[in-house]
């Protein structure tokens, strides 16, 4: 990938550049489906951490789980899961403009005073498009989404993920050695520079492919 193409992807629609990778070991909990797709889903977020060469916790020490992950088939159900709204300022009017907007995706992020991620929420309405992916694509394409903060229109044209000629679905190779470039230990956990991503494109250069 070229500097400018890594740029686009951390580059908000208001013009602004921001990425920011994790600043502590990730806890996810899942909400909403039976055991198999739960092991799917945690799955997809071991092969990414390892990806990244980030970690993993059962807890986190100040939230319990910092990851949220919620299945559900209509929006108004978010407004009956226990204290959401103390997670989540602004809940309820959310919910009516996602709702409106026949929405079947929204993540919210909480960063820590540095700005690294200190915790992700992801909603999932299982809409008939979400419902119709096997469960591994659908886990796979929401982690590569919480692992770092892209861009608001990172991914409108075109998936983080391919299709291999046996069919499997898997992280399209560009991305993965993006997501390692970004949690390269010498890169900082978050920049507002669009400078960032040449140096993101040089560590990606630097680096053997897997």
């Amino acid at each position: 990938m070229t500097s400018d193409e890594i740029a686009a992807l951390f580059t908000r629609s208001d013009g602004s550049y921001l990425c920011a990778r994790w600043g502590r070991p990730i806890a996810p909990i899942v909400f909403g489906v039976d055991d198999a797709t739960l092991g799917v889903v945690k799955g997809a977020f071991e092969a990414l951490c390892a990806l990244a060469g980030h970690q993993m916790a059962e807890t986190d020490p100040e939230l319990g789980a910092n990851v949220m992950v919620f299945f559900f088939r209509e929006w108004e159900e978010l407004l009956q899961v226990p204290d959401l709204d103390r997670l989540i300022d602004g809940l309820s009017p959310l919910v009516q403009r996602l709702s409106e907007a026949g929405a079947n995706q929204y993540r919210v992020f909480r960063f820590d005073r540095d700005g690294a991620i200190r915790a992700c929420f992801v909603f999932l309405r299982m809409d008939d498009t979400l419902s119709a992916l096997p469960a591994e694509t659908l886990a796979l394409s929401q982690v590569v989404q919480t692992m770092v903060l892209w861009s608001d229109t990172a991914f409108t044209d075109r998936s983080p993920l391919g299709q291999l000629e046996d069919g499997r679905v898997v992280l399209r190779p560009e991305i993965g050695a993006l997501i390692r470039a970004v949690y390269d230990p010498v890169m900082p956990a978050v920049a507002q520079d669009p400078s960032h991503a040449l140096r993101l494109s040089a560590r990606i250069d630097a680096t053997p492919s897997a």
